[in-house]
């Protein structure tokens, strides 16, 4: 009887203990409750944006309607879609946001990896002014960059934000190549001596060896380039203040003139937080879609570029 009990007992704390801290029963149970959190915590402002942004006035001062409505309001995504000027300011936030983050993607693995492999005179120095532009918040050099794109006359562009990437900066620029930097110095230089055995050259070596082993840090500049570029009303405010180059952030503050002309022709007065919850939806869409198909890529890209440390 003895030995069944402690048979017994050795089972039940292998179950709930286990071999590791992390094989048991109680660790996993506790894991799943703090994730449990802190998914809903993440989740219930989504839920709340939707279930708001298809309500009507009705449904919106009903103490009684918390998430689901009486009726669904989809007009107010209607309405959304044409106070932000919706086909067009799309297009300018994913021209300017995509083709950002291909320039940053590009030029910032470039000097990621001149930093990491290369021997230069100097490299720390410069890599430490590089780091040190990252520090330095961008809103204190705002009138001397304004100053020296007028003068180029590239104002009322996107030339502001595209040029500054071809170098490497622009918009947390210098954190993609620390990025860069880090990943590539994780990769063994026996690729680039083999590669050189081989004849290879510099440019080839890097072009067909190092730049395809970089694509898990190449998708995390990709997505936070794009999501940066694509909510940054810092820029948009300085450089885009143009209808013809109007993207979706800046047009989202001029939503509420509209809203007020169309109450006024209709002569009531309307509460306008649905349509605003509906349009904040249209902004966030294409960057979570984004996220959804490249989850896989961004994570692996964490994993190997050591930003969890």
């Amino acid at each position: 009887m003895t030995d069944r009990y402690r048979k017994v007992k050795d089972q039940t704390k292998l179950l709930l203990i286990g071999q590791r801290l992390n094989d048991g029963l109680l660790f996993k149970t506790g894991l799943y409750v703090i994730l449990i959190a802190i998914t809903v915590l993440y989740v219930t402002p989504l839920f709340h944006m939707i279930s708001t942004s298809v309500k009507d006035v009705y449904d919106l001062f009903n103490p009684a309607v918390k998430w689901i409505p009486h009726s669904l309001k989809f007009d107010n995504y209607r309405t959304a879609f044409e106070g932000l000027n919706y086909l067009h300011t799309l297009r300018n936030s994913l021209l300017i946001a995509a083709l950002t983050a291909v320039i940053q993607m590009f030029f910032c693995a470039l000097t990621g990896y001149a930093f990491a492999r290369l021997y230069l005179p100097g490299k720390n120095i410069l890599f430490m002014i590089v780091v040190l532009t990252f520090v330095i918040p961008p809103e204190t050099i705002t009138i001397p960059t304004i100053m020296l794109f007028a003068k180029l006359g590239w104002l009322n562009t996107p030339l502001p934000i595209f040029i500054p990437a071809m170098f490497s900066q622009g918009l947390k620029g210098a954190l993609f190549v620390i990025i860069c930097r880090q990943f590539f110095n994780t990769l063994p230089k026996e690729l680039e001596e083999s590669a050189k055995i081989d004849g290879a050259g510099l440019i080839r070596t890097y072009f067909k060896i190092m730049l395809p082993l970089a694509r898990p840090a190449l998708i995390i500049v990709f997505l936070f380039s794009f999501v940066w570029n694509w909510n940054n009303m810092h820029q948009a405010l300085l450089y885009l203040n143009n209808p013809e180059w109007q993207v979706l952030p800046l047009q989202f503050t001029q939503l509420q003139h509209f809203l007020d002309y169309q109450n006024a022709a209709r002569g009531q007065l309307d509460m306008n937080e649905p349509v605003k919850m509906a349009a904040t939806l249209l902004i966030v869409g294409p960057p979570l879609l984004l996220y959804m198909f490249l989850q896989r890529y961004f994570v692996e890209g964490v994993e190997r570029t050591g930003m969890v440390e």
